[in-house]
């Protein structure tokens, strides 16, 4: 967020917390992007805080509670205030447990594939209307179309970038691997090493696809542990997820630290990997 309204959404949040007897004397940024993720203290909570019109949060809170009544490892909303989405000058926050980083704070293969199992299987049983995940490839290349939006994308990045991407999101559907509920982006960034064991948060990235998609996100090891894994499939999902990431990193208005260096990098990186492995990603 911009300073001034970082300033605006930080007092919103101490406001609302002050007025659900939540002692705030603290705030401590964990997290500043298009979402803020705060850790107030001396409540100890974490506060997540998003514009009005950009969030999502109800859903995420619905889908939280669901997730963990059913025992899937999914981080809690904050037990002391009541499990909804509160606002105020224009912005929307809610309130979650906070949980205290172990060290060391890397979940090892193992354990993140056995909870995001466990999660997935949770999420098979779950009937709920979110995107699919061609869904958000389009969102990339209509980014990609826009150069209003990605002034600084070279003409024949932005080639590479469109024809990976299209030609992806061909070969994973033309598999006809079965959909279900999936995380979005389980990415370390979303995993919590904590004496509950390993928990997942940031929901609202909810989509629909092959499990293969949420593991495309994971470490490469992860995918070695998860059973029953279509690793071909994963592979090109993998690629897809490098093109769409890659593809957020030029858009003008991205927050990502370091993130023009980061696109740059990814950008050699579906070259190798298109020239090194012959993925289908390769063809227009």
């Amino acid at each position: 967020m911009q300073e001034p309204e970082f300033r605006r959404a930080v007092t919103a949040t101490t406001s609302i917390a002050s007025s659900l007897g939540l002692a705030t004397e603290d705030v401590t940024v964990l997290h500043d992007s298009n979402k803020l993720t705060l850790r107030l203290l001396p409540c100890d909570v974490l506060a997540r805080v998003a514009p009005v019109a950009q969030q999502v949060a109800e859903f995420e809170v619905e889908l939280a509670q669901r997730l963990a009544a059913s025992g899937c490892p999914v981080a809690a909303l904050e037990p002391r205030v009541e499990p909804r989405v509160h606002e105020r000058d224009g912005f929307a926050v809610t309130f979650w447990t906070y949980y205290e980083p172990m060290a060391p704070p890397e979940v090892s293969p193992i354990d993140y594939a056995d909870a995001l199992k466990r999660l997935h299987a949770g999420m098979s049983r779950l009937d709920v209307p979110t995107p699919h995940f061609t869904d958000r490839v389009e969102q990339a290349l209509q980014l990609l179309a826009n150069r209003d939006r990605t002034p600084d994308l070279a003409e024949a990045d932005r080639q590479l970038l469109r024809s990976t991407l299209q030609s992806l999101r061909r070969a994973i559907r033309e598999r006809g691997e079965a959909d279900q509920l999936l995380h979005g982006e389980p990415h370390p960034g979303n995993v919590l090493k904590t004496p509950n064991g390993v928990l997942f948060v940031d929901l609202e990235t909810c989509c629909r696809g092959p499990v293969e998609f949420d593991l495309a996100h994971a470490p490469e090891e992860v995918g070695a542990h998860y059973p029953g894994v279509n690793q071909d499939l994963l592979r090109e999902c993998r690629l897809l997820v490098l093109a769409m990431i890659t593809t957020w990193r030029w858009d003008r208005d991205d927050q990502f630290p370091d993130g023009r260096r980061m696109g740059t990098e990814w950008l050699s990186r579906i070259r190798a990997e298109l020239d090194g492995d012959g993925v289908s990603g390769g063809r227009s």
